[in-house]
């Protein structure tokens, strides 16, 4: 035999036409890439025409609302719990203002001139808020108290009395100071000299007006208090001379 027949193929070995090798389906192709083969989607498919959702998803919530409606709720329990602590009567707060009227009222900045050990002095801020003017509803006295804001601490209080005098701040043309034998605001009657500053000019003004109306009602009835304190000293040595007088014999 030679090496022509050798190499070449037979004509019966040949494997028939119809015999076609089978392709491998898209399953098996997506199992090679650890896959499967795709759900087909069964109740979502059934109503597409309902485009809000699907159908199941519809039937399931009418039975859950159906459900519910059914059933009773349950009723809630009527739950008491006792206070820890019972809130007794208001406790009506004393500022003692009570007994006057207050016959002016303007919103201003409070400053108060302190010396340190070596004697320099500056001005600090005593605090802001409303510096009002009260009168004595019965001896009709005029002070000149101040509160801060929110904290509603007093940051002066004292009378304006006929000594006093009031005077512009050099520095500012809506601004005032003098000064004080006796402040009280601290608890303790205080020698102070203070400022005030207001919002403008015009404010300034009407402030100065006030403070020296209040002063010279003040001034009125102290020399009323004066003659009526200088009247019995005098009622009462008179009654001590009448006393020391030797009894005369008849």
């Amino acid at each position: 035999m030679s090496s022509t027949e050798a190499t070449e193929p037979k004509v019966g070995e040949t494997k028939p036409t119809g015999a076609t090798e089978s392709k491998p389906t898209s399953s098996s192709v997506f199992s090679m890439f650890g896959g499967g083969a795709k759900k087909e989607k069964k109740d979502e498919d059934e109503d597409r025409g309902d485009v809000s959702g699907s159908a199941k998803a519809q039937r399931d919530a009418a039975a859950a609302a159906k459900g519910d409606d059914e059933e009773d709720a349950p009723e809630s329990e009527d739950v008491h719990f006792e206070p820890v602590h019972k809130l007794t009567e208001k406790v009506k707060t004393v500022t003692h203002e009570e007994s006057e009227e207050e016959i002016f009222n303007m919103r201003c900045k409070m400053f108060k001139f302190t010396q340190d050990a070596e004697g320099k002095g500056e001005w600090k801020e005593r605090g802001t808020g409303p510096l009002r003017l009260l009168k004595h509803k019965e001896n009709g006295k005029i002070r000149l108290v101040m509160r801060r804001d929110k904290t509603l601490k007093v940051c002066a209080n004292h009378y304006i009395t006929p000594d006093m005098t009031i005077a512009p701040m050099s520095t500012s043309d809506r601004a005032w100071l003098w000064s004080v034998g006796a402040d009280v605001s601290e608890g303790e009657p205080e020698a102070i000299t203070v400022s005030v500053r207001v919002a403008n000019a015009d404010n300034a003004q009407l402030f100065k007006e006030a403070w020296l109306k209040a002063q010279k009602a003040n001034e009125i009835l102290f020399d009323q208090a004066k003659g009526g304190e200088s009247k019995a000293e005098e009622s009462e040595a008179k009654t001590e001379e009448k006393k020391e007088e030797p009894a005369t014999s008849s």
